[in-house]
């Protein structure tokens, strides 16, 4: 009679702490190289330029997961340093239409950037996250 009774529990033990596991992994942040999406943000304001720049990659390697770190990137995107002003236009190319808020300001780095690098990158960010805001040329 145990076993009977037993079988049905276990199976339905077995179901919820599946149905758990699941649904904690579907909320769990996103993490890269063993660091969450809001430890990365963070470095996006470290005091090393370096530091910024791999934030900046790092949360490009998320793709659209990284949607959250939008409006630091759109802050990062007045960095002094250029080697981190590119890599968070790459972010934003990789988060894709989500990133739709940076638009007016990779817009205007498309026309106002000195560096043409980083001008390029603007204009190959808004191809992706809002291809009818590049106008064509």
């Amino acid at each position: 009679m145990s076993n009977r009774v037993l079988g049905p529990l276990a199976a339905a033990v077995l179901f919820l702490t599946s149905t758990a596991s699941a649904q904690g992994a579907a909320t769990a942040e996103p993490e890269s190289s063993g660091r969450t999406l809001t430890q990365w943000i963070a470095d996006l304001k470290a005091p090393a330029p370096q530091s910024r720049n791999a934030a900046a990659y790092e949360i490009a390697g998320m793709g659209a997961a990284g949607a959250p770190a939008v409006p630091a990137l759109i802050e990062a995107l007045d960095d002094p340093e250029i080697t981190v002003r590119f890599p968070v236009t790459v972010a934003l190319r990789e988060i894709g239409p989500a990133a739709k808020a940076a638009v007016p300001r990779l817009k205007q780095m498309m026309d106002e950037e000195i560096n043409d690098e980083i001008a390029a990158g603007a204009r190959r960010a808004l191809r992706r996250i809002q291809p009818e805001a590049v106008t064509a040329e």
